[in-house]
């Protein structure tokens, strides 16, 4: 009887023990699933963490890195928002934007009513032969240029759904933010999620170049683009593999808007938590001396190349001002897995 009594103890006990292991082990699956699921089924979860922000190249001093940056938890898009997704704001709200509206005779008292006309700015590539261009020669500004027709009032965006949205100023992406209950993301944020999980990488793939992993530009900025990964302007979203959060066009394709104001280097950000940066009365940029307060952008575009640019890095960042839109710069949003907002808020 004692052994039959072990016998049965010991199945006992090992009928606990696998169940005790078998509720172990799904417990971290469950806990993920569970911030994963507080996502929207278009976000991606971000585990927050520390990481450093920035890098040391000396070509790019606005870099500077800033050590030991905590981001809280957050929700982010998987890739950028597209023309079909900001068309379906418009049609519900009606909204009108920076670039379809005329330019201000306050602000641009010595223009004319034709020269206040809506545009933006559209990227102008040299004439073929031309062996030297002015310094932003490339970019004109362009009456009738918005999200609708992005290179002038002849072109449009039929059969581009799923192409980034353009022509986007900080105030258009704010209004569709705040329709679609998210917000534009904090820098470090977006580098935090850029990085994907990957400390010391240069780009969101690893440490070496390629066509076939970003939209950039291949060739002699701007004169002439090989086309080597496919694409001439923008690419539809998702074109390009994810980087290891599962997010797409983190770099290349369109710069994308951020809410921080944009100063030299990280200013006092090293060894925070969820830093918002820099409040706007401080913001500036030296290369840019009459455009005033301006935000950062991140990730670089399909106009970046190895000669010219390349900010299609992480850790690269550029100052936008705050009312123009480009046909190179676009958005994405962010919010808290348990919804509402995120918890870092700019100044």
């Amino acid at each position: 009887m004692k052994a039959v009594a072990g016998v049965l103890s010991a199945k006992i006990l090992a009928t606990v023990l696998f169940a005790w292991c078998c509720w172990a082990l799904s417990m971290p699956m469950a806990i993920a699933g569970e911030a994963i699921s507080a996502c929207p089924s278009d976000m991606v979860y971000i585990p927050g963490g520390r990481f450093t922000m920035g890098s040391d190249n000396p070509n790019f001093v606005e870099e500077k890195i800033a050590e030991d940056v905590t981001v809280s938890s957050f929700c982010i898009e998987r890739h950028e928002v597209t023309n079909a997704q900001f068309a379906k704001f418009v049609k519900a709200t009606g909204y009108v934007t920076v670039a379809e509206r005329p330019l201000s005779k306050a602000q641009f008292p010595h223009l004319s009513d034709d020269e206040r006309s809506p545009g933006s700015l559209v990227f102008n590539p040299p004439e073929d032969g031309i062996q030297q261009v002015a310094y932003l020669g490339w970019w004109q500004w362009t009456a009738g240029a918005n999200w609708r027709h992005p290179f002038g009032p002849d072109s449009e965006i039929q059969g581009k759904d799923n192409h980034p949205v353009v022509h986007i100023a900080y105030e258009d992406a704010a209004a569709y933010a705040d329709w679609a209950g998210r917000e534009l993301p904090s820098e470090a944020q977006w580098e935090y999620a850029a990085r994907g999980g990957k400390e010391g990488w240069i780009y969101t793939w690893g440490e070496q170049y390629t066509a076939e992993k970003a939209n950039t530009w291949q060739g002699l900025f701007p004169f002439f683009n090989t086309k080597e990964d496919g694409h001439l302007g923008t690419a539809p979203v998702m074109s390009f593999p994810p980087n290891g959060y599962g997010l797409h066009d983190m770099t290349g394709n369109v710069w994308e808007l951020t809410a921080t104001w944009f100063t030299v280097q990280h200013d006092d950000i090293a060894h925070s938590t969820d830093p918002a940066g820099p409040t706007r009365e401080v913001s500036y940029d030296p290369k840019k001396p009459m455009d005033g307060a301006m935000h950062v952008i991140k990730g670089g575009s399909y106009l970046c190349a190895k000669n010219y640019c390349s900010r299609y890095r992480p850790a690269a960042r550029e100052s936008q001002a705050s009312d123009t839109g480009t046909t190179h710069v676009g958005f994405r949003l962010v919010k808290l897995p348990s919804g509402g907002s995120t918890a870092m808020k700019i100044p």
